[in-house]
């Protein structure tokens, strides 16, 4: 299934890697979901994947139907299930995701604002930006050095 460029995004980070077990059962229920998911009584053309097992993304190309305040809280009252059952924090916009080398790693604000400080983490490092709108965005604004990127304005006292 093809999907426009201009598909809208949603990234539910995980403050934990899904082991491979969870990666297998949480893939099934977002496949489920999304071959269900619905606005105002019309399919949704909607797919959903995991990055780095830790990234729950749903995307909805809504040149067929566009998804409506109802199907985004669906999404979201389904994420919360995923949550509950999974024993996941998928909804802590302040558990911030960085690459170490090929590792994703997610730590809470404090604990990013010590990593600035102490240098573990730069300007050059690589953050995610889970606010992207769509699916090029996805591609290209949503893994970005932490100086590109809205972190830093969080941040802005501590970078030189």
């Amino acid at each position: 299934m093809e999907f426009s460029s201009q598909s809208r995004v949603w990234i539910y980070q995980s403050d934990r890697k899904l082991t491979a077990d969870e990666l297998v059962q949480v893939q099934m229920q977002l496949d489920n979901f999304t071959r269900g998911w619905t606005a105002h009584n019309n399919q949704l053309k909607a797919k959903a994947e995991i990055r780095y097992s830790r990234f729950l993304v749903l995307i909805v190309d809504e040149s067929q139907a566009g998804a409506s305040g109802c199907s985004i809280d669906k999404s979201v009252n389904f994420m919360k299930q995923l949550e509950q059952e999974f024993g996941l924090s998928l909804f802590d916009r302040f558990n911030l995701a960085y690459r170490d080398g090929n590792e994703i790693i997610s730590v809470p604000r404090h604990q990013f604002e010590d990593l600035l400080k102490n240098g573990t983490i730069t300007t050059e490092t690589i953050v995610f930006n889970n606010l992207v709108q769509n699916v090029a965005e996805l591609e290209t604004k949503w893994e970005v050095p932490f100086k590109d990127s809205w972190h830093i304005q969080l941040f802005r006292d501590l970078v030189a």
